[in-house]
């Protein structure tokens, strides 16, 4: 069992893409997972701003691997159709209705909080125009958020996903636009390191704003790594987010494509990555 002092860690479905979502559940309930983040591909949990898969079995699988669904992460990325910043006044009205479900869906299966980011400019057009357009639509959807008391939680993309929101510095650009309290910031590791930040950085910059974390590990061949499987120190990274009094999960969004034959084995690697950390931590205590 884990302590229930430590930072809990989470498991996404995004390496179990070749495998049921049965089977994910499973896996990480046997691997003593507490909680998963539920990332809405199509296979596993369909979802579009019309329609979704029926919650209920969500809400079953959850219960009967006793594993709670602490978030869902849309998605959202090119070329997705769902873009935070799009242009076309008909899609945006789309991309409202797709978040404002994914709320919806959140709040049935008892999640707090949901995965959001800024969308993506043209590229043949002015950054602060897309800008605009992201921040216009993130503050009509953390209104609908607010209401339904669920969170938004927003991760930086690195270029060239997107061009509007890359750096914690970016981040608190566009969060100032939107200035709303129901938007708050999810800390990706990836897109921290690609963009020269620390996760002290992060803290400096949002303080108790860092409300979730794509946690993994980085190295030459990804920045989304099972962990263990590259060069950062989990353990001193785990101990900045407590030195920082972080209330959130440590969400392990592994999008290695070496994984994709064998999650559990990856999922095994992070657990036991994790817990060797953490008794490095309480060794030093």
């Amino acid at each position: 069992m884990l302590s229930r002092h430590h930072i809990e860690i989470a498991s996404m479905n995004h390496h179990y893409m070749f495998y049921e979502l049965e089977e994910f559940f499973s896996s990480v309930s046997r691997l003593g997972y507490p909680c998963v983040e539920l990332w809405t591909a199509p296979q596993h949990f369909f979802m579009d701003y019309r329609q979704n898969d029926p919650v209920e079995r969500l809400s079953s699988l959850s219960e009967k691997y006793d594993v709670r669904i602490m978030g869902i992460c849309p998605e959202q990325t090119n070329p997705k159709p769902h873009n935070m910043a799009a242009k076309d006044p008909a899609i945006q009205e789309r991309v409202y209705a797709y978040f404002t479900r994914a709320i919806d869906v959140a709040s049935a299966v008892g999640a707090s909080q949901v995965l959001v980011t800024s969308g993506w400019a043209y590229y043949s057009e002015p950054v602060a125009a897309a800008r605009e357009r992201s921040a216009a639509m993130l503050r009509r959807i953390a209104a609908y958020a607010g209401k339904m008391g669920i969170n938004l939680a927003i991760e930086a993309l690195r270029k060239p996903e997107s061009l509007i929101a890359n750096s914690a510095a970016d981040l608190h650009v566009l969060l100032d636009m939107v200035n709303d309290p129901a938007l708050k910031v999810c800390l990706d590791i990836g897109a921290m390191v690609d963009a020269g930040d620390t996760i002290q950085d992060y803290f400096d910059t949002f303080g108790s704003d860092v409300i979730h974390a794509h946690f993994v590990d980085c190295g030459p061949r990804s920045l989304h790594l099972a962990l263990g499987d590259g060069e950062r120190d989990i353990a001193e990274d785990i101990r900045t987010f407590e030195c920082n009094g972080y209330q959130g999960v440590l969400s392990v969004e592994c999008t290695d494509s070496l994984t994709l034959t064998d999650p559990m084995g990856a999922d095994a690697r992070s657990m036991r990555t994790y817990r060797a950390a953490y008794e490095q931590i309480e060794s030093a205590r």
